[in-house]
Formats: C-alpha cells, sequence, structure tokens
C-alpha cells in the first residue's frame, strides 16, 4: 500500500506539489490565526478598563494618569519638605537623670528631663521630692545654654540627651 502511494506521487507530480503547498498554507493560516488571537488578548488587555476605544484614546488616556500622578508626587515632596521642617523645629534629644538631693528622703525620686531641637533649643524639667511633696522646675534653653543657672543634675540631662542623640543634623 505505501509502495503504491509512492508510485502515484511520482506519477502525479504536480497534485503532490499542489497537496504540499496547501499544507504549508494551512499551516501557515493556523499559525496566523493563532498570532492574532495572541495579539487580541494583549489589546483586549490594554483597553479593558478604560474609557478609550482606540489606541489614541489609550495613550491619551495614559497621559492624563501620568500627569495627575505627577502632582500628587509633587504634593508628596512638598509635604515631606514641610515634615523635614517640622522635624528639625521638633524636640529630638532626650535625657533623663535620676537623683537623690536629700539624704533624709528615700531612693532617686528626683529627676532632670531635657528635651532639645537639634539646635539645642528646649528646656529642663526637675523634679525635686521632698517629704512636703514635690516641686518642678521648667528652665528653658537655647544653643544649649540657660539664663538661669543649671544644676549638675540638669546638664548631666543635657548631656545625656545629646549622647542618645540617633539622628544628626544634615547640612
Amino acid at each position: 500500500m505505501f509502495a503504491s502511494i509512492i508510485n502515484f506521487a511520482i506519477d502525479n507530480t504536480f497534485l503532490t506539489v499542489l497537496i504540499f503547498v496547501a499544507a504549508f498554507f494551512i499551516t501557515w493560516i493556523i499559525y496566523l490565526q493563532w498570532q492574532i488571537w495572541q495579539l487580541k488578548k494583549k489589546l483586549k488587555l490594554l483597553f479593558d478598563g478604560g474609557k478609550a476605544q482606540d489606541l489614541e484614546g489609550v495613550i491619551f488616556e495614559q497621559i492624563k494618569r501620568l500627569r495627575k500622578t505627577e502632582r500628587g508626587l509633587k504634593e508628596l515632596n512638598k509635604f515631606a519638605e514641610y515634615l523635614e521642617k517640622m522635624a528639625l523645629r521638633s524636640v529630638q534629644k532626650v535625657g533623663v537623670v535620676r537623683f537623690n538631693p536629700f539624704r533624709e528622703t528615700g531612693s532617686d525620686q528626683s529627676f532632670s528631663i531635657a528635651l532639645l531641637d537639634p539646635d539645642d533649643n528646649g528646656m529642663t524639667i526637675s523634679g525635686l521630692f521632698t517629704r512636703e511633696g514635690t516641686r518642678l522646675y521648667v528652665k528653658p534653653l537655647a544653643n544649649g545654654q540657660s539664663k538661669y543657672p543649671l544644676s549638675n543634675e540638669e546638664k548631666e540631662a543635657i548631656e545625656t540627651a545629646e549622647k542618645n542623640w540617633k539622628i544628626k543634623k544634615q547640612k
């Protein structure tokens, strides 16, 4: 049977070539249909979810979204700059010292707290514990100095605040 097919193909060369050409074109058409199907899938992803129905419309929609994103990014950058400026004016250095100023009272129930910004402006808060009660004293600081005399514990609290500071001022 195989021999008869070969003999038929040899005798009818034109018909054999025609069959091969037809098979080639059918394969080519199937391949092109598959390519079109893939392209339609990609275009559907591109056009779905948007208002635009053509490529130009899709491009304009993307440009609008890009401009909106750029405006949002500019606003975020402005807000970040504002936060950086606020951070430079906020308390960033904190130092706490507990101590016992009077021998007749119990343990270290008195304290000094230093609250400073990056430029060493701020205040010290000291609480002195006695048998009669606790007294609080607040002293303003400018560049780490006060116009009021600072106790040794308040100076130590300021030094502790400087040592504990993690973020150094960038210039």
